[in-house]
């Protein structure tokens, strides 16, 4: 049985479309999008609204969330990088998961056969 992943890519707004295409070139045809907001090392940003200094602490951000069991998760990583990557920090994270079972409620199948178009 194959195994099952779900990769999830936290990342720049303004990366979301050149992201998606090159997944859509390796293959991953479907995902999940999510506004998300957050911060990690870069521990939020200041703004000035009206002359006045602001902190935001939260950062928006975008959460892409594939399940994949055909197009090797380690090509999205590689993908991910190669799109994503300038150095700076808020560059992103990358998370992989092992799915234990997928269900497609309307059929009734399972496994990979669940995620599969």
């Amino acid at each position: 049985m194959e195994k099952i992943y779900k990769v999830e890519i936290i990342t720049r707004k303004e990366k979301f479309q050149e992201l998606k295409d090159a997944l859509n070139e390796i293959g991953v045809e479907g995902m999940t999008v999510y506004d998300v907001q957050g911060c990690g090392v870069q521990k939020g940003i200041v703004t000035y609204y009206r002359g006045v200094k602001t902190e935001v602490q939260l950062i928006p951000k975008i959460k892409i969330e594939m399940v994949v069991s055909e197009v090797p998760y380690e090509k999205i990583l590689e993908t991910a990088e190669r799109v994503l990557k300038t150095g700076a920090v808020g560059d992103g994270k990358v998370f992989v998961s092992e799915i234990c079972e997928a269900l497609r409620i309307r059929t009734g199948e399972r496994g990979t056969d669940a995620i599969r178009n």
